[in-house]
This record gives structure tokens, sequence and C-alpha cells, in this order.
């Protein structure tokens, strides 16, 4: 009779992952997103201190992300708010952190940035990973692409260069 060693067994589960996603928005030829207009809505709702205005290249690029987002990963987005900012030559911003932390419940899940007008910016994204604490990872933001992550990540934005502003969108997302 022939003898069978057992090998131990060992299961895995992951608990957390924290996944970060980012890429260009590729549209069909003849939709591409109007980075003119996003421009100008980001300059105005910022001169005139208003809401963002809903408009139909802010729509194409929300739906593109969640789209992809959903078909390729399996993750089911639905925004919650929207703002633009415009970062001068050389400015670096503040921490930036799109939750808040007394009220997890009602805040967002995901922080999306896109890149609408920008030359040599970069988003660094801090994390921690268990007790390596206080990790980063810099990420270029260029013209039409976009940087999504936890919003439970602070993140700051640099404008590397010396000449222009830099024109980004910013969207948080609840996961459903």
């Amino acid at each position: 009779m022939e003898k069978k060693v057992l090998t131990p067994f060992i299961s895995k589960n992951v608990l957390t992952e924290q996944a970060l996603y980012f890429g260009d928005v590729s549209m069909p030829p003849g939709f591409e997103i109007d980075q003119t207009k996003l421009t100008n809505d980001i300059l105005q709702s910022i001169l005139k201190n208003i809401k963002f205005p809903f408009s139909r290249p802010w729509d194409m690029l929300s739906s593109y992300v969640t789209e992809h987002i959903n078909v390729k990963h399996n993750l089911n987005l639905v925004s919650k708010e929207t703002w633009g900012t415009i970062y001068k030559p050389n400015e670096i911003s503040i921490p930036l952190l799109n939750i808040d932390p007394v009220d997890l419940t009602n805040s967002p899940d995901f922080t999306l940035l896109y890149g609408v007008n920008v030359k040599e910016c970069i988003v660094r994204i801090h994390y921690d990973d268990n007790r390596r604490k206080g990790r980063s990872w810099d990420i270029p933001l260029k013209d039409n692409m976009f940087v999504l992550f936890p919003s439970t990540n602070m993140y700051y934005i640099s404008n590397n260069q010396k000449n222009s502003l830099n024109f980004i969108q910013t969207i948080t997302y609840e996961y459903i």
C-alpha cells in the first residue's frame, strides 16, 4: 500500500486592497471631451463662486470613467460631488483629503482627478502599507488623463512648471 504524504494547506483571504486606477480617456473619434468647455466651466465656477455646472463634456468624462471601471474592474460608482481647481505655476497644494473623518458614512469612497489643461503636474498620493506607514506614490497627471483612488488617501498636487496654469477637474464617487 502506497503511503500518502499530506502537505500543509495554507489559506489566504485578502481583507483589504488599496487599488489606484489611472489612464487616458480614450474617446472615439468625433466624441472627444471638450477641454476648452471644461476649462471655462472651472474658471467661471471659481470666479463667480458658484457650484460647478453640469455640462456635456463633464457627463462624457464621468460616464467614460464609471462605465470602464465597472466593466473592467466590476466597480459600480455614482458621482457625488465635483469641482475644478486652478494651480498657479510652481504651486504645490495643501494636503488634500476628500472625506470627513467624523462623518465617514456620508463621505465619498473614491476621488477622481482629471487633467483638463495641465503641463508638468504631479499627483502624490499617500498611503499606509500595514506597519509601513507614510508611503507615497507619484504619478504625472497629463491632459486627458485621470487618476482614481480611495478618498481616504491624502494627496498633493504639484504644478512643476513656471509658465502656465494647470486646470484639474475633481469628481468624488460613492461605491454602490
